[in-house]
């Protein structure tokens, strides 16, 4: 007996009427394979099940749907709804769409609902993708319960691709049960996963922070013969740096520089930073360099996390360096990042250095600002130095009342 992978309730995150709020469950936590785990009995109205029960000598579940066009006599929101429909969408679909805008329990199930359109509007795959799409594109409550039923339908002529765009929105969602409802009930179905399928398993696991089954997924990807893509290696390395293993990450880095899968920006900007916020001076420094080498331009914000992590990991002289070196290659010092510097030398307490580097700082005509004035004064405080602290905060606020001064 075939059955409807995930049949939602109502769904949440709705204005419309007749709907009723509800939580949905998360998939957290250990657990088998996703390919050989039992999934729990769900409550389901699909088709196949109303059938079931029909052949068992029970009324309960044998809904039918009355097909009956859409009156004026609606809400004013739901009128508001129907107008902003696409002029272009053809009549069936928009038929099928001003029903479910007005739909109440109270006329029966969805599934109904759906299976008359079919009949009475002789459907295609066609009508479905633009309703899914309009469905998607309104954020409609109901779009994944039609999206579900759907690929129970005929007409619609389901694929592979359709499971993966429904796991893929769950996955969004962070509803992982549900995804992994839909990967085995694709599987039921005779679909053989594949590795976008695969992929987008790694991303969501990656996302919700389960390491391990996202280890589990990335294996299996490697086990189809084919070699991980641009996207299921970042995914990866993601979910290394949110379980706090950025080493772990940086080893799939080496692994994609060495089969020349090149990773996006913001893995190795997530890496750099996951080094920088655990004072790993030289894991960042390492990422630092492999961003220049895959020719990625470093920014002040990027140069700032190579000072941090040296100022974390107590080297205020390198961290003076770095912000040298930044300096050299063009890019204008923010004012975060000479107070990283000026925070190093106060956690070594070498207030000389300090002072030389401000001197510096005035010969070049940089001016410091806020946040770093802010390090100066809480320092010069705990060394018991007001008058400085006054001449310090002074400073800064003549500072500010020039620049506020508007020119003529």
């Amino acid at each position: 007996m075939v059955t409807s992978a995930c049949n939602l309730p109502s769904c949440s995150y709705t204005t419309y009427p007749c709907f009723n709020k509800q939580i949905h469950s998360q998939s957290w936590g250990n657990r088998n394979s996703v390919f050989f785990r039992r999934q729990p009995e769900k409550l389901s109205y699909c088709k196949a099940c109303t059938k079931e029960r029909a052949k068992s000598g029970t009324n309960e579940g044998k809904t039918r749907f009355k097909w009956v066009e859409i009156g004026p006599d609606i809400t004013e929101e739901q009128k508001q709804a129907i107008t902003k429909l696409p002029f272009k969408m053809t009549k069936r679909c928009k038929a099928l769409m001003k029903q479910i805008i007005c739909f109440c329990p109270e006329k029966g199930c969805l599934e109904g609902l759906l299976a008359a359109w079919v009949k009475v509007m002789k459907a295609r795959r066609a009508d479905w993708l633009a309703v899914l799409k309009e469905l998607k594109l309104m954020e409609h409550p109901f779009y994944f319960e039609v999206a579900e039923l759907a690929l129970l339908e005929e007409s619609f002529e389901a694929n592979i691709r359709d499971y993966t765009k429904i796991i893929h929105g769950y996955g969004k969602q962070n509803r992982l049960q549900e995804a992994e409802n839909i990967l085995v009930a694709m599987k039921r179905r005779g679909f053989i996963c594949d590795q976008v399928t695969l992929t987008t398993m790694v991303h969501m696991y990656s996302k919700a922070g389960n390491l391990k089954l996202a280890e589990e997924t990335f294996e299996e990807i490697k086990l189809l013969g084919q070699q991980p893509d641009k996207r299921s290696y970042g995914s990866m390395i993601m979910a290394y740096i949110r379980a706090g293993m950025p080493e772990q990450g940086e080893v799939l880095l080496r692994e994609m520089d060495s089969l020349e899968i090149y990773a996006g920006s913001e893995v190795y900007k997530a890496l750099l930073r996951a080094y920088s916020m655990g004072g790993d001076a030289e894991g960042a420094q390492r990422v630092f360099d492999s961003i220049q080498l895959a020719s990625i331009s470093p920014d002040a914000r990027l140069c700032g996390l190579l000072i941090n992590a040296y100022q974390v990991a107590g080297q205020s002289e390198k961290a003076r360096i770095a912000f040298e070196n930044m300096r050299r290659a063009g890019l204008d010092p923010s004012d975060k990042c000479v107070a990283l510097v000026l925070a190093g030398f106060e956690k070594e307490n070498k207030l000389d250095k300090a002072l030389d580097f401000l001197l510096a700082l005035e010969g070049d005509g940089i001016e410091v600002g806020k946040e770093a004035s802010r390090i100066l004064a809480q320092w010069f405080k705990k060394l018991g130095v007001v008058e400085q602290v006054e001449l310090v905060l002074r400073e800064f606020a003549a500072k500010e009342a020039y620049h506020e001064i508007p020119t003529s």
